[in-house]
């Protein structure tokens, strides 16, 4: 079988099957437990929660909150935020979003908050003074990284960069596809929110993460 759909979602590579046994096999027990099968699953949670940290430059390794993948991590992200502060009530983010970040977005709108879906370009890309000019006492902004069906890269630092100075909101975003071939880092998005999916880079479904500065 030629297998050419990599861009939605791998197979799992042989070292990480190899990773995974252990846990599959005998260190299988509930992290939270007290016992020795749970000490050792905790470990390695404790483990990779480390090195998820070192990879995107956090500061701290409880800044990875580790998900059911990058739906849950944008879903978590985008109305954790946007419910947060009664005093911001404004959810803005782009019309080239992943499904899971436009529908948690209407989600938060059917809770009461406003949703502001700013347009694109003919190449895709939003416009960060199209994104500053929608925010105000904005609760998240959400813009994803990498499109998954386009591939436009959006600037991400210049809307970091501008609506801290202007509004202050939360700065999401979901780097599920452009983790496959950028470098993605809290310095280099300027995000205080960001999304990762195991399934895309040779992992199992069923594993993501959020970063939460």
């Amino acid at each position: 079988m030629l297998y050419l759909d990599h861009a939605a979602t791998t197979v799992v590579r042989p070292e990480v099957r190899d990773a995974m046994a252990p846990f599959l096999n005998d260190a299988f027990g509930n992290p939270s437990g007290v016992h020795d099968v749970s000490r050792r699953a905790k470990n390695a949670m404790e483990e990779a929660r480390e090195r998820a940290a070192q990879l995107l430059g956090a500061d701290r390794p409880l800044e990875i909150v580790f998900t059911g993948g990058g739906t849950e991590a944008d879903n978590l992200a985008v109305i954790g935020a946007a419910l947060a502060d009664n005093m911001r009530r404004r959810v803005v983010t782009t019309a080239i979003e992943h499904e899971a970040v436009l529908e948690s977005a209407h989600f938060a709108g059917r809770l009461g908050c406003e949703v502001v879906v700013v347009g694109v370009d003919a190449a895709g890309r939003v416009d960060p003074h199209d994104i500053a000019a929608a925010c105000d006492e904005t609760a998240v902004v959400s813009v994803m990284a990498a499109n998954n069906e386009t591939g436009a890269i959006q600037p991400l630092p210049e809307i970091a960069a501008l609506i801290k100075t202007i509004d202050g909101a939360v700065f999401h975003t979901d780097a599920v596809q452009a983790f496959i071939s950028e470098e993605v880092t809290v310095l280099n998005t300027g995000a205080d929110m960001i999304s990762i999916a195991a399934h895309k880079l040779g992992g199992p479904k069923g594993a993501g993460l959020l970063y939460v500065r």
